[in-house]
């Protein structure tokens, strides 16, 4: 009979400090540098979020439980 253990990994990263980070200084990137994503960051830095676009979208996504870190781990609880 095979091994149905399953392993799921989550990140060192948490989903309350991100989603603060996010909310205080999400048009200059802040969560994004938090979670490991440095481009991502210096883009959001110089496009004010991506013109806030993108500050919600990850906002809301941290909300969701569907942001994840730099190498595609959910964020822990």
């Amino acid at each position: 009979m095979p091994d149905t253990n399953y392993v799921t990994s989550s990140s060192d990263k948490s989903r309350g400090t991100a989603l603060i980070l996010c909310i205080i200084g999400g048009m200059f990137g802040l969560h994004q540098f938090y979670v490991g994503r440095i481009g991502k960051g210096f883009l959001y830095a110089c496009t004010a979020g991506l013109f806030f676009v993108g500050w919600i979208g990850d906002l809301l996504k941290i909300l969701n439980r569907s942001f994840t870190d730099n190498v595609g781990n959910p964020l822990r609880h």
